[in-house]
């Protein structure tokens, strides 16, 4: 008869990956993003490695004043970015705007012409409105992209459903918002997606960053590809011979790559998520869900009276109550020891999910339960990067990180350190970046500005 602890194990043990499952991973990962970037073979591809015209990160040269304007929800920012030659950061100013519900669901010209009055409030307010600028536009919603400073919406998401924008070029729609009003000008250079931000973000301080990764609600990766790699390249071949892939990684395993790696919980998640059959890796990795497996682990082991002494709780038993920030909350008591006597964080989480019955023994197997779901997402991350570090081939690079679960889970940074470091023989250097969607946006205008010699 298997202890309690074994059965624990048990469960636990698809979470856990050695060396040999990530190598396997890495490779399944790499023979998808060749998928990718070949004409024959992109169109059954799930990594659809999508060429964004970024060609080059900053070199220290740039400098001057540009504009980033970030709309990714019902909140955007209009920035202004001040970058001195040789500078390893920038200064900033910025506002935040909200976005009326009756503008998100009115007409495409009504939320450009907000916009644009936003933009003419904000210049007017730092007292630049007779200064034309460089724009950069971080547009966070899905995008077929053209060209740097050409995007068409594919389709609204996050509560937006203005008319006459999808299918649209969203820059058109800013310059003729911004023409119409007349009383400033501006230059759009670049539409940006914020993972190429977040590596834009971190160019400045470090001219190696190549690779940039957000790992928060949802996760995404971009690095700088070989142009004579990107067979699915339509713009101009000439120098310099590169441009930044956009990976959109998430979507890896749709076809049945990951299967095999699934647990009975990712499985579940998936069947009750609004997009099943979709962005599997991104599942198995992001903040959306980590809370939620974490939770239907727990689930699991009540019902085999492994804790809480088989009873549950309504909201343990209710989707989505088990917050993604516990599972950081719980895990920084992993290595400090809770109060004695006092209640510990891990007591307070469970008691405010009704689970008052909770035992310290319970507290312990609730905290190894955080620590193998949150080690597998550092994990498959970690195996992510390594291929695309892998495949660069470069002896040295920085990947320039963003997202709530890296920043905010106690051992994340140092897990994907320490993963990476077994498997890759490159000298590879983790950055937090620093508002991707702002100032990674200003800096890929500068950057285009550079090459266009006109900065």
């Amino acid at each position: 008869m298997a202890s309690k602890e074994e059965k624990i194990d048990l469960i636990l043990r698809p979470f856990r990956y050695d060396n040999d499952r990530l190598n396997d991973i890495m490779g399944r990962l790499h023979k998808e993003m060749e998928k990718g970037l070949k004409k024959e073979t992109n169109p059954e591809a799930t990594v659809k490695m999508l060429a964004t015209y970024v060609r080059a990160v900053p070199d220290g040269t740039e400098s001057g004043d540009f504009l980033a304007l970030d709309l990714g929800g019902s909140n955007f920012r209009v920035l202004h970015v001040h970058i001195e030659k040789g500078a390893k950061d920038v200064r900033l100013q910025s506002d935040s705007y909200a976005i009326p519900e009756s503008i998100m669901t009115g007409s495409g010209e009504q939320l450009f012409d907000y916009i644009a009055d936003c933009m003419g409030k904000f210049l007017e307010k730092i007292e630049m409105k007779d200064k034309k600028m460089a724009l950069g536009f971080t547009f966070s919603f899905p995008c077929k992209q053209q060209g740097l400073d050409c995007a068409s919406l594919i389709k609204w998401t996050k509560g937006f459903s203005a008319a006459g924008v999808e299918g649209e070029d969203v820059v058109r729609l800013l310059r003729d918002a911004i023409k119409r009003r007349g009383d400033f000008d501006t230059d759009v250079v670049a539409v940006v997606n914020d993972t190429v931000g977040t590596m834009m973000a971190c160019g400045l301080a470090d001219h190696d960053c190549l690779i940039g990764l957000i790992v928060g609600t949802g996760s995404n990766a971009c690095y700088m590809e070989k142009l004579d790699n990107v067979e699915i390249w339509e713009g101009d071949r000439g120098e310099p011979n590169q441009v930044v892939v956009n990976m959109e990684w998430g979507a890896f395993g749709e076809d049945g790559a990951l299967d095999d790696l699934r647990t009975a919980y990712d499985r579940e998640i998936d069947e009750h998520s609004i997009n099943k059959g979709q962005q599997i890796y991104e599942k198995m990795i992001s903040g959306m869900y980590m809370g939620e497996l974490v939770r239907l682990v727990l689930l699991e082991m009540t019902k085999q009276m492994l804790v809480f002494g088989g009873r549950t709780s309504p909201d343990l038993e209710t989707p989505g109550t088990f917050l993604t920030k516990y599972v950081s909350e719980i895990e920084e008591c992993t290595y400090l020891r809770e109060p004695i006597g006092d209640m510990g964080p891990t007591m307070k989480i469970l008691h405010s999910l009704g689970l008052k019955h909770a035992t310290e023994t319970d507290c312990g197997t609730v905290r190894e339960v955080c620590r193998a779901v949150s080690t597998r997402a550092a994990h498959l991350v970690s195996a992510g990067i390594s291929a695309i570090v892998n495949k660069m081939g470069r002896e040295r690079v920085a990947v320039g990180v963003d997202g709530s679960v890296y920043k905010y889970h106690p051992h994340f940074k140092e897990l994907m350190t320490q993963t990476i470091d077994k498997l890759t023989h490159s000298d590879v250097k983790l950055m937090l970046s620093e508002d991707g969607s702002g100032k990674g946006a200003a800096l890929v205008t500068a950057v285009a500005c550079r090459l266009a010699g006109n900065s």
